[in-house]
């Protein structure tokens, strides 16, 4: 069963971090019709689906957001994965076979594994004694706001989250996030007078701070173990008496640095510029590997045919918010390539799509017998 109108018909309403009411509305009416017990707007405005009742939660958590920058929703042919084979009357035997690919922002990252949710809970239905829950959260491309939401309104017994790794591939960690404004002021001074500007004391310290970074990661072998340095911005202003220049610092943080620690050594290495922490600080998560929903997954992957990896990413995910607090196992996993993340390319193949509702569909039919 491969329904292609779940995918297209959300990618098809834009849903910028902010603006996702429509989509939002309209992903809850097809889960109505696609026969869910109930769905819902949630008081964070997240689509919410529940299939069945039962005392054993499966909680499947996508975000329905995206970040800005439409891109016109349309299909076009996929190159053919292999030279076409002909028989002798010139009939094509196998391969050369051209799959269909979805243009559009969010195909990927990450209305793809939102919608490969929703598919293969429709598929699955009602399973005596477990309830799921689908969840397309808002706001994740900003702070999260959807899944602080609902962090506190589940307890499940197992968690999926929806972010693209390819139909094959099973994320099982994300780094943490962490971000700081840094001030350095200055008194002002005359242009020849030959003292450090504010200017030139903000390069200084980003330059100790790379230098602590490169110093960290020296001995580490895997990017997900290593810190993950940023400089998203820099500006300068003054006025009559006083200059300053402000970074904008960006940290991934590794299992072993924690938000709380990375600012204690960026006020040490400062030495009195103003650190102020801004957004929402999260730490590093890692699953576990040997569980029962990991084994289901490898048993899915494995029923269509591919040969399951285990992934660790670079970047942040819902993971980071939710796992901390529901203590259950988990996993990330979800259709699509996320190179294509957030580009003006973005697109998925649908065959893709079909194998990973699939996988999800075996997986989840073998965790619940």
């Amino acid at each position: 069963m491969f329904m292609t109108e779940t995918l297209i018909g959300l990618v098809s309403r834009y849903s910028p971090s902010g603006r996702e009411r429509g989509a939002v509305e309209w992903l809850v009416a097809r889960m109505k019709s696609l026969g869910y017990s109930r769905a819902f707007v949630d008081g964070a405005g997240n689509a919410i689906g529940i299939m069945g009742n039962g005392s054993k939660q499966i909680v499947l958590l996508g975000h329905i957001d995206t970040v800005p920058g439409e891109i016109l929703v349309h299909l076009t042919p996929s190159p053919p994965p292999s030279p076409p084979i002909f028989t002798k009357n010139g009939g094509r035997e196998r391969g050369g076979q051209r799959g269909e690919s979805l243009y559009g922002r969010g195909s990927v990252d990450a209305k793809g594994p939102l919608s490969c949710f929703v598919d293969a809970i429709a598929q699955v239905g009602n399973v005596e004694g477990w309830q799921f829950v689908v969840i397309g959260a808002v706001e994740e491309e900003r702070d999260s706001g959807g899944a602080r939401f609902i962090v506190n309104q589940y307890k499940p017994d197992f968690a999926i989250i929806g972010e693209p790794n390819h139909w094959d591939r099973i994320a099982l960690g994300y780094k943490g996030s962490a971000w700081a404004a840094i001030t350095i002021k200055r008194e002002q001074m005359h242009t020849a007078s030959g003292e450090e500007t504010a200017c030139e004391s903000a390069i200084e310290l980003w330059l100790k701070i790379k230098a602590y970074a490169d110093s960290f990661n020296a001995d580490k072998q895997k990017t997900f173990d290593k810190l993950l340095l940023i400089l998203r911005g820099i500006n300068s202003e003054s006025n009559d008496f006083e200059q300053w220049a402000r970074l904008r610092v960006g940290a991934r943080l590794p299992m072993n640095v924690s938000p709380k620690e990375w600012y204690a050594k960026l006020n040490e290495i400062a030495d009195g510029a103003i650190i102020e922490p801004t957004g929402f600080a999260v730490p590093a998560w890692e699953c576990e590997k040997n569980t029962p929903l990991v084994r289901a997954f490898l048993n899915g992957i494995r029923s269509q045919g591919g040969e399951p990896r285990f992934v660790y990413k670079t970047g942040t995910a819902d993971l980071n918010i939710v796992a901390p607090i529901w203590k259950c196992p988990a996993l990330v996993y979800g259709p699509g390539d996320s190179t294509l993340d957030h580009t003006p390319n973005e697109h998925i193949e649908l065959e893709e799509y079909s194998k990973a509702a699939d996988v999800l569909r075996e997986a989840l039919e073998k965790l619940t017998r």
